[in-house]
C-alpha cells in the first residue's frame, strides 16, 4: 500500500516540527511531502502536491485553516486539524465528522488518528465531508446545520430539523427521521447528547434526546410521556419533567 501523502499545514515552528518529527518516526505509512505556515503557503501547497492527507492548525497568522479549505478548488484529501485550545469551530467540525487533535499532540492520538485516516482516505465521500463542514462552519444559525453520521452502509447528511429524536441502542444510536426513516450509527447517545444539547434537543429520559420542535404533546398520566409528531410514544424520567415541561412553557 502507497504511503499516505501528508502537508502540515502549522505556523508555530516548534509544533511544526513536533509533528513532523513524530510523523516520520512513529509511522513509517505517512510520507510528509512538506510543511506549510500560512494560508497563501498552504494553498499552494496542497494544490501542487495534491497530498491525500492534510494535518491543519485553525488559526493561523494570516487567516484559518476555514481559509485555505475555502480556496482550494479539489478537495480530495483527508483533513485533520489542530488547535491548542477548545476552539469555537469544534462544534461544526464534530458534526461534519472531522478529526482533530488538541495541541500540545498526544503521540497515542496522533496514532489513532492516523491509522483512521488510512482507513478512510481511499473513501469518495471526504470531499463532502469538506463541504459540510464549511457549510456548517458558515451557517449562521445551529437549527440550520446538517449532522454527518456514519451507518453501515456509507454517509449521510442530515439537517438537524429532519431528526425526530434518536434512541439508545447499546453503543449505538438510532435516528429516528421526520421522514420514517431509522439511521443506527455506531456511537453512544451521550456524543449526541452533547452534539445536539445546545440546540433544541433534550435528553428526557437515558434511552431518548428529542427535538422539541417534534413533540406533539405531553401527557401527565400514567407517569408522563411525550408523543412525537410520528406518533412514537417517548418515556420521561422523573427528574427531567420539570426542566422539559419549562423548556416547553409547560
Amino acid at each position: 500500500m502507497k504511503p499516505l501523502q501528508v502537508i502540515i499545514v502549522e505556523d508555530e515552528f516548534h509544533s511544526r516540527e513536533t509533528l513532523k518529527t513524530f510523523l516520520e518516526e512513529y509511522c513509517p505509512e505517512v510520507e510528509v511531502l512538506d510543511t506549510a505556515s500560512n494560508v497563501e503557503e498552504a494553498i499552494n501547497k496542497i494544490s501542487n502536491y495534491q497530498p491525500n492527507l492534510v494535518f491543519m492548525d485553525i488559526e493561523l497568522q494570516t487567516g484559518t485553516g476555514f481559509d485555505v479549505i475555502q480556496k482550494i478548488k479539489h478537495l480530495n484529501f483527508h483533513l485533520i486539524f489542530t488547535t491548542a485550545f477548545e476552539h469555537y469551530a469544534i462544534k461544526a467540525i464534530k458534526f461534519s465528522s472531522i478529526d482533530y487533535l488538541l495541541k500540545p499532540i498526544d503521540l497515542e492520538e496522533l496514532l489513532e488518528a492516523v491509522q483512521k485516516a488510512k482507513s478512510l482516505v481511499q473513501e469518495e465521500s471526504r470531499q463532502h465531508l469538506l463541504e459540510n463542514l464549511l457549510s456548517n462552519f458558515q451557517t449562521p444559525t445551529l437549527e440550520n446545520r446538517k449532522i454527518c453520521l456514519a451507518t453501515s452502509e456509507g454517509i449521510e447528511f442530515i439537517p438537524t430539523n429532519q431528526i425526530s429524536y434518536c434512541e439508545a441502542n447499546g453503543s449505538y444510536t438510532d435516528f429516528h427521521l421526520t421522514d420514517g426513516r431509522k439511521l443506527v450509527v455506531s456511537k453512544n447517545l451521550k456524543e449526541y447528547e452533547n452534539l445536539l444539547g445546545e440546540m433544541n434537543f433534550m435528553r428526557v429520559h437515558n434511552s431518548f434526546l428529542i427535538n422539541l420542535g417534534e413533540v406533539r404533546k405531553f401527557v401527565k398520566s400514567e407517569g408522563g410521556y411525550i408523543v412525537m409528531n410520528n406518533d412514537r410514544q417517548v418515556s420521561i424520567s422523573n427528574s427531567k419533567r420539570d426542566a422539559f415541561m419549562k423548556r416547553m412553557g409547560i
